[in-house]
């Protein structure tokens, strides 16, 4: 097995390179917190107007067969 042995730039590439990677994807992780914010605030509102329609939502009684009397 043969060590490899890095040098300054190399590693400083490589230290660029992740800190370039972590940047990215702490910017998904807001636009994912952003979407998740967006959704729960969807289901709110979706809840509320399930809520309300089914406050107005009024059973109305079905005709009986006339034909039956």
């Amino acid at each position: 097995m043969s060590a490899r042995t890095y040098t300054k730039a190399d590693l400083e590439e490589l230290v660029y390179c992740q800190l370039e990677n972590l940047n990215a994807m702490n910017d998904l992780i807001s636009i994912m917190r952003f979407q998740n914010e967006l959704l729960e605030n969807a289901n709110k509102k979706l809840k509320a107007e399930i809520s309300d329609f089914k406050e107005r939502h009024v059973k109305y009684p079905t005709r009986r067969n006339q034909s039956s009397k």
